[in-house]
């Protein structure tokens, strides 16, 4: 094992990252919890969401940091 260095990442990256990363597991476990609720329509609605924040993140990485 060893250590990283991050030091190469820069801030608007890593905000955008977390950002990103909050709000699609954020919809992820939430279109579970709502599943495990017997509201399969929501489940499905917060599942697209997950999809589509990954779809938008997948864009604006492609645009901007590559």
């Amino acid at each position: 094992m060893s250590v990283v260095n991050v030091s190469d990442v820069s801030a608007d990256l890593f905000i955008i990252a977390i950002i990103f990363i909050l709000l699609i597991f954020g919809l992820l476990s939430f279109g579970i919890l709502q599943m495990f609720q017997q509201r399969f329509r929501l489940g499905w609605y917060n599942f697209a969401g997950a999809l589509v924040s990954f779809i938008v993140l997948m864009i604006i990485l492609n645009i901007w940091y590559l």
